[in-house]
């Protein structure tokens, strides 16, 4: 099989929606993972404001990433949804978003959107990396 799928234990299990929290394609080396939000492995919010919020998901990126056997340093690209207005948010995100991804600075697309998966939700953050070359 040329893809494995990534649940890691401390996250949200997505089983029942049929999907995975993110998913390895061994023949092309990336790593595609799911819009992470700020859920417990319960899937219920734990964070409340836009800073709070960006700050869990990118914290539940870092885990499918681990789960991968990637970091940060592997990110290629990212896509944040955000409830509202995305230019009334970036005050607050940007400098979360930028502290994390550091000097690795991947292709960024950011969207305003209506609604993610719960009213309390606002934020989620999807990313594509690439493994790591073999040492």
């Amino acid at each position: 099989m040329t893809m494995r799928q990534l649940n890691p234990d401390e996250l949200y299990d997505p089983a029942a929606f049929g999907m995975s929290q993110g998913v390895v394609d061994q023949r092309s080396g990336f790593v595609f993972i799911s819009g992470q939000v700020a859920w417990d492995r319960q899937g219920h919010v734990c964070a409340h404001g836009f800073g709070e919020q960006t700050t869990v998901a990118l914290e539940n990126l870092s885990v499918v990433l681990a789960s991968a056997g990637c970091t940060v340093a592997d990110v290629l690209s990212v896509r944040i949804y955000v409830r509202g207005e995305l230019a009334e948010h970036l005050p607050v995100c940007a400098p979360v978003l930028a502290s994390f991804f550091g000097a690795t600075r991947p292709a960024l697309t950011g969207i305003g959107v209506a609604s993610l998966a719960t009213p309390e939700t606002l934020i989620e953050i999807e990313a594509v990396a690439r493994l790591p070359a073999a040492a």
